[in-house]
């Protein structure tokens, strides 16, 4: 028996001008649109963190909307201008400005708490305030001017040149500062509380003009003088001592400067990210290996160094404090990195190695 095979084709009706038995071109069809993704719009409502009593609503805000562009939303309402700051109410912390609204853990309706944060001044004038007091009234002090030591002292000078090595690093420490704040440091925040600026005034300058009157009155006894008197040895032990301190003065201070400048370069020009340090080329860098802070580190290395050049008990005790002070700042800060990045350096500690 032969086997037949029959091949099924689709045949349409030839239209108008066809020619039987050729088959029809395709007929093109347009090309469907696609449909566009609907936006999700937020609402957000902000609410007094204080009383809960609900201060804005705004409608219809874009998922993309950062914190500082809601801020701005409601500065349109009100003259808070740099003073408010927002929270949610799952963290309870305050949000950044460049934090956006739909990667924040909040719903379509998001409720932000309000809180004012009083009367702001910038890190800028803060800074400039609170070193440049301690230059001037050093100097005053230094050059022995009217109504601090006895009129017979009115501008007279130390005959110890300890006293005036000691105004050098004085001076060159806070002239210093003063370059950083204007052309190194980039400040992640714009504002402070007004009140810090009367605070951190009181420590730098109430401490300065301490250490001044001690240092510059006119029967200090420098660490040469002392130990030739007390131990009767020659006076070049007392020397070598404070040779030693300018030494470790001015090896903390470069180093001081290089920590801040690899800083500075982590974070580019108006921009808010973070990045963990790593030494550079700079060999005063190098700590980075062993410490997260070492901007702290090299500060207290050149006021231990102070210390034992100018051997004045208010500056040893201005020292401590200021090492309190920094460790506290320090291990926030190292507790920071460690939340923040998962690949931190394990074997570095806040500001001391090994040790702090």
């Amino acid at each position: 028996m032969d086997t037949v095979v029959l091949e099924g084709a689709t045949h349409k009706k030839a239209g108008p001008g066809s020619v039987p038995g050729v088959p029809a071109p395709p007929v093109k069809r347009p090309k469907a649109k696609k449909a566009k993704k609907a936006v999700v719009f937020f609402e957000v409502e902000i609410l007094d963190a204080k009383t809960k009593d609900k201060l804005c609503f705004l409608d219809k805000v874009e998922p993309n909307a950062t914190i500082g562009e809601i801020k701005s939303m409601f500065h349109k309402s009100r003259e808070y201008n740099l003073r408010l700051t927002l929270h949610s109410k799952h963290t309870g912390k305050s949000l950044k400005d460049e934090d956006v609204l739909q990667h924040l853990p909040v719903g379509t309706t998001a409720t932000f708490y309000f809180r004012d944060l009083g009367a702001q001044i910038s890190w800028v004038t803060v800074f400039l305030t609170e070193y440049g007091g301690p230059l001037l009234l050093y100097l005053m002090f230094y050059f022995r001017v009217p109504f601090i030591y006895a009129p017979k002292y009115d501008f007279t000078t130390s005959k110890h040149w300890v006293v005036h090595l000691a105004c050098m690093c004085h001076s060159f420490h806070y002239l210093k500062r003063l370059l950083e704040t204007l052309f190194v440091h980039r400040f992640s925040h714009g504002t402070m509380p007004l009140r810090n600026i009367f605070k951190n005034c009181t420590y730098y300058w109430g401490f300065a003009a301490w250490m001044a009157y001690y240092i510059n009155h006119p029967l200090y006894t420098p660490p040469s003088d002392e130990y030739a008197t007390i131990l009767t040895t020659p006076t070049i032990y007392g020397e070598q001592q404070v040779r030693i301190a300018l030494v470790i003065f001015l090896f903390c201070q470069v180093g001081n400067f290089s920590i801040h400048i690899a800083l500075r370069n982590l974070r580019p020009p108006g921009s808010k990210t973070r990045k963990i340090p790593y030494p550079t080329k700079n060999p005063f860098t190098w700590i980075f290996l062993l410490v997260s802070c070492p901007n702290y580190t090299y500060e207290l290395g050149s006021w231990f160094g102070f210390t034992l050049m100018t051997q004045c008990l208010p500056v040893a005790f201005f020292t401590a404090v200021g090492f309190i002070q920094m460790t506290v700042w320090a291990k926030g800060k190292h507790r920071s990195y460690l939340k923040e990045f998962r690949d931190y350096p394990p074997l570095r500690s806040p500001i001391l190695p090994f040790v702090l």
